[in-house]
């Protein structure tokens, strides 16, 4: 059904508040993991990476900002589809932002582990998965006190994250100075992490990658019914997250690199899960490496906080519209927390964290997380002229570059995220059915 949702959140984030949510869900597990990621498959060319994910997540920010100040509830590209384009397309969208986030949210949660257990000088690796899930259940209880709460810890959790990460680019410069240009000869080179890419392919495999680092604004958006004048705030917010995390990105990649090479960043990532700690242990500044676990177990855990609060509120949305069970709509008595989404994403959050691999859950998260967007820069191109905040070729570059990255994972990863797809639209189907049944009743 596509009657327009009664339950309402309140407006409680500013400018501030809503650039934390955006760097808590941005610098995490973006930076910390699949920087490293990238590295295995491209080498030093991810650096090429870095850069088609900003200027596409750049597009995509802009999109979803449009989307936001014209649209401002919660749900993002689910409710933008169902306005924008159609229920099947507006359900897709909200499908897919749920099995993509829950597959980032498993990544941070293991990302987290694995930084955590190098602070304790912990090598047994059976212990990731455990670490893994007490992160998720812990945060999830946290979620159920409201978001006020949850974004004065975020904010707190942003602050040691963006030190930890200028520390690193400072005290890893002269090394990176002092090896020179070695460590980027040669600059396209095989993928060392299973793909059978070279050059420019392994370059735009670790672009679909790189792309979702980038695309935590889309909490903003996807939190749209709780920020203050939303039209004001959610444009700033977005670009500023942006600015701030593209800056961080190239210089963490460019420093990571320049100091223990592209392979080091791979070989560490699939082994540890810690690649900068690992990195940083290179420095001649005592205690880098320290500094750098520390500031990673904060980012992780912030991205999983901030992942669970916009996939809960996706799942609110749908249950609104009856695309999922009623239950999912319910309200606390405040009126500040879906409580029982909450619960359920956090289950599915454990869920996948059970898979152990950081690699399977970011390279599915990629896939589908594309083509999410891909339907946000549908829905921003049927936004009238009139109520443009942005030129309408931003939308085709977004659109385009979204489809076109979607299909650059491995090929069983897309192959999957398409049957999932087609298992959503089923559901759907069986969903309006019973709806149907029971309104005949």
């Amino acid at each position: 059904m596509a009657s327009q949702p009664h339950q309402s959140l309140k407006r409680q984030l500013g400018i501030p508040g809503a650039i934390a949510l955006g760097l808590g869900s941005i610098v995490g597990t973006g930076v910390f993991v699949s920087i490293g990621l990238a590295a295995g498959i491209a080498g030093p060319a991810m650096l090429i990476a870095v850069a088609i994910g900003a200027l596409v997540a750049t597009c995509n920010g802009l999109n979803s900002a449009q989307l936001a100040t014209n649209h401002p509830i919660s749900g993002g590209a689910y409710e933008y589809g169902y306005r924008y384009l159609n229920p099947w397309l507006g359900f897709t969208a909200g499908w897919m932002f749920l099995i993509a986030k829950s597959a980032s949210a498993a990544t941070a949660a293991l990302g987290f582990a694995g930084y955590l257990l190098n602070v304790f000088g912990w090598s047994d690796r059976s212990l990731l998965v455990p670490t893994a899930l007490g992160a998720v259940v812990i945060l999830t209880g946290l979620i159920l006190t409201g978001i006020k709460r949850s974004n004065v810890i975020n904010i707190g959790i942003v602050s040691v994250t963006i030190f930890s990460l200028v520390f690193f680019v400072l005290a890893g410069l002269p090394l990176a100075i002092a090896e020179g240009a070695k460590n980027f000869t040669p600059f396209f080179q095989s993928g060392t992490q299973g793909s059978a890419n070279t050059g420019i392919a392994s370059v735009l495999h670790a672009a679909a990658l790189m792309f979702v680092a980038y695309t935590g604004y889309g909490r903003i958006a996807t939190l749209g019914e709780e920020i203050r004048e939303p039209r004001r705030t959610i444009p700033k917010a977005i670009i500023t997250t942006l600015i701030i995390t593209m800056l961080l990105y190239i210089g963490v990649a460019v420093v990571g690199i320049g100091s223990v090479g592209a392979e080091t960043l791979g070989s560490v990532t699939r082994q540890e899960v810690a690649p900068l700690e690992v990195a940083a242990r290179n420095f001649v500044v005592p205690g880098s490496s320290i500094i750098m676990a520390v500031g990673a177990v904060t980012a992780t855990l912030g991205v999983l906080l901030n992942l669970i609060l916009g996939l809960s509120r996706v799942l609110f949305a749908m249950g609104r519209r009856r695309d999922m069970p009623r239950v999912v709509a319910r309200l606390n008595q405040s009126a500040t927390t879906p409580y029982v989404a909450v619960m359920i994403m956090g289950i599915a959050i454990a869920a996948i964290v059970l898979i152990g691999d950081v690699r399977i859950t970011w390279s599915f998260s990629a896939f589908t997380v594309l083509v999410y967007y891909a339907l946000t820069d549908l829905s921003a191109l049927q936004i009238p002229d009139s109520d443009r905040l942005y030129p309408r070729w931003i939308a085709w570059i977004g659109l385009c570059a979204c489809l076109f990255l979607a299909f650059w994972v491995e090929q069983q990863i897309w192959l999957v995220g398409l049957g999932l797809i087609a298992v959503g639209l089923v559901w759907r189907w069986v969903m309006q059915n019973l709806s149907a049944y029971s309104a005949e009743d």
